[in-house]
């Protein structure tokens, strides 16, 4: 059976990140897609310049309007722009009783622009956390969360860890891309044992979406194995994504990974053999 994803976030109309990621990653990894919209978002592969939210109560309608008439198998939520819009959807969720919830908690752009109000970290952090299969954050949103400095080691990773699951999720995956180094390392704390996850780090200036593409991989992946598995499976396929991403030509900015990598090579070739000319 086909699982079913519902993405709970904002727009990118030039497709890198936020819903349209989030609906591209669904699809290439065999799962159905289908999106809530919190926010319209004006962004590029250069930034954000601005962002329209809508009404609490309207969001709360999308929710409903999915929930409703189609089995809903995994949720994943990113950007969550306002205190009201986290409450309703936190109140949606728990009406409808969601599973399979994974909050990709975001907070700052690529680019550095801010993506939420400050009266919206509060609650995410004490109605959202506690309904989630899985926390997403990378360094800077776990500082948020944690109202801590961003600059960690991997040492003490190990120690946030356990301060973000006190918030209440089951899991917490905490991404390490921003320390550097030549792997990129995350730390998954699942039933008080902690994991690493590490893939080598991919050389490429087009790195916009990673964040919303791994959240939606796991959304996507949770449904049909093991947390433990839909991590490393996840982390995989973000990694070729991004060894696939310079093969694109989007934008004069951080471009966008490449979702279709597994799907489009063989495809490409297909094409090549159609256009070649006949003997």
């Amino acid at each position: 059976m086909i699982s079913n994803i519902l993405s709970i976030a904002g727009t990118d109309p030039t497709g890198g990140a936020g819903i349209q990621a989030d609906l591209k990653t669904f699809s290439a990894l065999g799962t159905y897609g289908m999106s809530v919209i919190t926010a319209v978002v004006a962004q590029n592969t250069t930034g954000v310049s601005s962002f329209v939210t809508l009404e609490p109560d309207f969001v709360g309608a999308q929710i409903d309007a999915v929930f409703e008439d189609v089995r809903v198998d995994a949720v994943k939520i990113g950007m969550v722009p306002t205190a009201a819009i986290a409450s309703v959807i936190a109140g949606r969720l728990r009406r409808h009783g969601a599973r399979n919830i994974v909050l990709d908690p975001v907070m700052v752009a690529k680019s550095g622009d801010h993506l939420l109000q400050p009266d919206a970290v509060a609650v995410i952090r004490d109605r959202l956390l506690p309904l989630c299969s899985v926390v997403t954050p990378n360094l800077p949103e776990a500082a948020v969360l944690l109202d801590a400095e961003p600059d960690w080691s991997l040492a003490e990773m190990h120690v946030r860890l356990r301060e973000l699951a006190r918030f209440g999720s089951e899991a917490v995956l905490l991404k390490g891309g921003h320390l550097g180094g030549r792997d990129s390392v995350d730390l998954l704390l699942s039933g008080g044992r902690v994991s690493a996850y590490s893939q080598p780090r991919v050389a490429t200036r087009n790195d916009h979406g990673t964040g919303c593409t791994l959240s939606a991989a796991l959304a996507a992946l949770l449904p049909s194995m093991p947390l433990e598995a839909a991590t490393q499976k996840a982390k995989r396929y973000l990694t070729g994504a991004l060894a696939a991403a310079d093969r694109l030509d989007v934008g004069h900015g951080h471009g966008p990974v490449h979702h279709f990598h597994a799907l489009w090579t063989s495809h490409e070739a297909h094409s090549a053999r159609a256009l070649a000319p006949a003997d």
